[in-house]
C-alpha cells in the first residue's frame, strides 16, 4: 500500500479513499485521475489536459512578471492585505516588449486570463515571497481545477547577479561569488555546495522555478552578459552545468523539495557579433566563422544540462548568421535565418540531444525581440514558435495573440495538449499540486543562515586569483607594514561617498594593527580595487572598448598619480570582462583578481590573511589589436573560440596577455603565495 504523502489545502476539502487522503481539487467529491498523487506526473498531466478548456490551456503557456502588493505604491489597487498588486494597467512598459498591451492584476491574470507562471523581479525577505506565493495559490485554490500557481526568479544568490526591481526592503538571499567567480575556483564542489545551500533558500521561500544558469561558453570577450556564465571552458561548464541541475533538482531528476531549472541561453550565446546582443537589432545574429566551433565549444554544457534532466531550456533570441558563420555546423546544416525560438532546426537539435522537458522562450519574442519574423502579427509568430517546438512564452501576458493564434489554426489541438501536458507534468513532479504553501517562518529561518554565509564567504576566498606578484611583495603582513601608512581606494560606477568610508571603516575594523590614511600622499602602500564597467543590456552603445580607463569608469589620472606616491601599489581587480590591462598590469606590483568577490576578502588575501588559490575561468587579450573589428565587421580573433584556443585560428599571431614578469593570463593561469 502507498504511504501517505503530506498535503496542505486552505480552501479546497481533502478527501479519503482507501485510507489515504487527497486534495479534491475540482471539488466533486470523488478521487478524479489527476488528483491522484499515486500516478505518474504524465498520468495525472495527461488526465487533466483531457479535462480542461483551450482557454484554460492556452493560460498555462505564458509567464510574465508580476510585482508583488509590496511594490504598489497606491493601496487601493491591492488585495490581501496589501500582499498582491490588483492594478489594472492600460498599456505595460517594460525593457522587453513594445507590445502596447494592458496588464492584468494578479487575480484577473489567475482567475480570468487562467495563468499560472509568474516572474518576481523584486528582492524582498524571504517570509514576503513566501507569503506573496501562498497568497497566488489561494486565489488559484478558487479555480474549478485548483491547478497551483508556481514562481520563477533569475538567480539570487550571486553578488552582481542581474536584477530589474527593488524595494527599500530588499533583503536578497546568500551572496556567493559571480558565476564567474564560482568558476576560478575550480572547484566543482564548491558549485555543488553554492547549489545545495542555494536551493534551500529558494524551496523554503516558495520559489519553485529558477531562470538560470546560464550553459553559455564565454567566447565574445566583449559580451556584457559573459560575467553570468562559468567562463571559457566548455568541459568546466559542463560539469558546472551538472552540479547545479543535480544540485537545485535533483540527483536524478526534479524532486518534490527541488526547484526547476531553465538552463539558458540554448544553442549557445556565447557566439556573439563582436560583443553585441539580440537584446538589440545591431546583436541579432550568432555567428559562427569557425569550422566545428558549435559542436566542439557551444553544445558540450547544454548536453550535460540535458543529461541531468533539466526540466527546460531557454533559446536564445538570435539568428544563426549563414552569411557571417562557416556552414554547415555539425547537425546545424539548413541554417534557417530565423531566432532559435522560432528555429525549427534548432529546436530539432534539442530534442534529438534528449530534452524532454518543455521549451521557454526568451523574454520579448512575441514583440520587441522577434529576429526573423519581424514581418508577421504578433499571433503569426506564436504560431511560427509553437509549430517549431515553443511550448512557452517568457515575460508576457499576451494571452490574447496565443488565443489567436490558436482559433485561426496557426497551431493545432495537437500542439497545446502537448505544451500543457508539459508544463503541467513539471507542477506535479514538483508536488505543488499536493502543497503548493510554504512556511514564511522556515523562509526566516533559511534565507542568509549561518551556514550559507560561511560557505558562501569560503567560497569568496576561493574565488580570488593571484595574478601577478612581483618580487614576492605580496602578502603585506603586519611586520612588512610595521611603520607604513596605508591607503585604500574603490573605484566603481555610481559609487557615493558613503560607500567609499563604508569599505574604510569596515576594514578599519577587521584590521585593527594596521595603520590606514585617507590621503595617498601620505601613504607608503595603496591598495586599489577596481570594478570597470562598460556596455548595456537593452540597447546597443557600439563596439565595446575592454580597457581600463576613465571610460569604463576608472579614473586613470588619479591611479598614475597614486603610483607615483606611494612606494608600493596592489590592485584588486573586479573582473566583469577579460579586461585589457596593458593600462593597469605595468602600474602595479601586485595584481589580483575577483569576480563580484567580496572586497573585504580581496584585501584579507592581500594582507595575507589566506594564499589565494583561484585559477583565471577566462583568458584576457595581449592588446586592442587582438580583439579589433575590421571595416567589414571581421573580428581579428575569432569570436565563437575560447580565448585559450584564438590563437590556433589567428595565423601566428599572439592573442594572450603577457605581463611584465612574463606571466600569461590564459585559463587556468593563477600565483600562490608560495610561487
Amino acid at each position: 500500500m502507498a504511504q501517505q504523502i503530506p498535503l496542505t489545502s486552505r480552501l479546497k476539502k481533502i478527501i479519503e479513499i482507501d485510507g489515504l487522503q487527497f486534495r479534491d481539487l475540482d471539488g466533486d467529491g470523488e478521487l478524479t485521475p489527476y488528483e491522484d498523487w499515486r500516478l505518474t506526473p504524465a498520468e495525472r498531466a495527461a488526465d487533466l489536459v483531457s479535462r480542461m478548456s483551450p482557454d484554460e490551456k492556452l493560460g498555462l503557456m505564458v509567464i510574465s512578471s508580476r510585482p508583488m502588493g509590496i511594490s504598489q505604491r497606491n493601496k487601493d489597487f491591492t488585495s490581501h492585505d496589501g500582499v498582491l498588486d490588483e492594478q489594472h494597467l492600460p498599456i505595460k512598459i517594460d525593457p522587453h516588449t513594445s507590445a502596447g498591451i494592458p496588464f492584468e492584476g494578479t487575480t484577473e491574470m489567475i482567475q480570468g486570463l487562467h495563468m499560472r507562471h509568474f516572474i518576481m523581479r523584486e528582492e524582498p525577505t524571504g517570509s514576503r515571497i513566501a507569503t506573496w506565493i501562498n497568497t497566488m495559490n489561494e486565489v488559484a485554490e478558487e479555480t474549478r481545477w485548483g491547478i497551483p500557481v508556481i514562481v520563477a526568479a533569475n538567480s539570487k544568490n550571486e553578488a552582481g547577479a542581474f536584477r530589474m526591481g527593488s524595494t527599500p526592503e530588499d533583503q536578497p538571499f546568500t551572496a556567493w561569488p559571480g558565476t564567474l567567480g564560482l568558476a576560478a575556483t575550480g572547484s566543482i564542489e564548491t558549485i555543488k555546495a553554492f547549489a545545495a545551500h542555494s536551493r534551500r533558500e529558494w524551496f523554503s521561500s516558495g520559489l519553485r522555478k529558477g531562470y538560470m544558469y546560464m550553459a553559455d561558453v564565454f567566447t565574445d570577450p566583449r559580451w556584457f552578459r559573459g560575467q553570468g556564465t562559468f567562463g571559457e571552458d566548455p568541459q568546466f561548464v559542463a560539469q558546472a552545468m551538472d552540479a547545479v541541475v543535480r544540485g537545485f533538482q535533483g540527483e536524478d531528476g526534479l524532486d518534490t523539495d527541488g526547484v526547476a531549472l531553465t538552463v539558458k541561453h540554448f544553442p549557445g550565446g556565447g557566439a556573439r557579433e563582436n560583443g553585441t546582443d539580440p537584446h538589440y537589432a545591431e546583436g541579432r545574429f550568432n555567428i559562427y566563422p569557425t569550422a566545428g566551433s558549435l559542436e566542439e565549444y557551444h553544445l558540450p554544457p547544454f548536453q550535460a544540462a540535458i543529461d541531468a534532466g533539466t526540466a527546460s531550456i531557454m533559446p536564445y533570441y538570435a539568428i544563426p548568421s549563414d552569411e557571417k558563420s562557416s556552414t554547415p555546423q555539425g547537425r546545424l546544416t539548413d541554417f534557417e535565418q530565423l531566432g532559435f525560438a522560432f528555429n525549427r532546426e534548432t529546436l530539432a537539435l534539442l530534442r534529438t540531444m534528449g530534452h524532454r522537458g518543455y521549451i521557454n522562450s526568451d523574454s520579448g519574442v512575441l514583440s520587441k525581440m522577434a529576429w526573423g519574423v519581424e514581418q508577421l502579427t504578433p499571433a503569426e509568430r506564436v504560431g511560427a514558435a509553437v509549430m517549431a517546438g515553443t511550448d512557452m512564452f517568457a515575460d508576457t501576458n499576451d494571452v490574447a495573440s496565443v488565443r489567436e493564434a490558436y482559433i485561426t489554426g496557426l497551431f493545432t489541438a495537437d500542439r497545446l495538449d502537448e505544451a500543457a501536458s508539459l508544463l503541467l507534468e513539471e507542477l506535479f513532479t514538483l508536488g505543488l499540486f499536493e502543497n503548493p504553501y510554504a512556511d514564511p517562518e522556515e523562509a526566516e529561518r533559511t534565507v542568509q543562515n549561518a551556514e550559507a554565509r560561511a560557505a558562501a564567504e569560503e567560497a569568496h576566498r576561493r574565488s580570488v586569483v593571484l595574478a601577478k606578484n612581483h618580487d614576492g611583495v605580496l602578502p603585506l603582513t603586519a611586520e612588512s607594514l610595521a611603520g607604513k601608512r596605508v591607503y585604500v581606494e574603490l573605484f566603481a560606477t555610481r559609487l557615493t561617498v558613503t560607500e567609499l568610508d563604508a569599505l574604510r571603516r569596515r576594514l578599519t575594523e577587521a584590521h585593527p594593527g594596521i595603520s590606514f590614511t585617507t590621503d595617498y600622499h601620505d601613504a607608503d602602500v595603496a591598495i586599489l580595487l577596481l570594478r570597470p564597467f562598460i556596455g548595456s543590456y537593452f540597447e546597443f552603445v557600439g563596439i565595446g572598448d575592454l580597457s581600463i580607463d576613465d571610460h569604463s569608469h576608472v579614473d586613470i589620472a588619479k591611479v598614475r598619480d597614486i603610483r607615483a606616491h606611494v612606494d608600493t601599489l596592489v590592485v584588486g581587480l573586479n573582473t566583469l570582462f577579460p579586461w585589457l590591462l596593458d593600462g593597469i598590469e605595468p602600474l602595479a606590483d601586485a595584481l589580483l583578481m575577483g569576480f563580484e568577490t567580496d572586497y573585504g576578502i580581496m584585501v584579507e588575501a592581500i594582507l595575507g590573511e589566506f594564499s589565494p588559490t583561484g585559477q583565471l575561468p577566462i583568458t584576457f587579450p595581449i592588446d586592442a589589436a587582438a580583439i579589433a573589428v575590421d571595416e567589414e565587421g571581421r573580428c581579428a580573433s575569432p569570436n565563437d573560440v575560447p580565448g585559450y584556443a584564438k590563437e590556433e585560428h589567428m595565423g601566428g599571431r599572439p592573442y594572450v596577455y603577457v605581463d611584465a614578469d612574463g606571466n600569461r593570463y590564459r585559463l587556468g593561469h593563477g600565483l600562490t603565495y608560495e610561487d
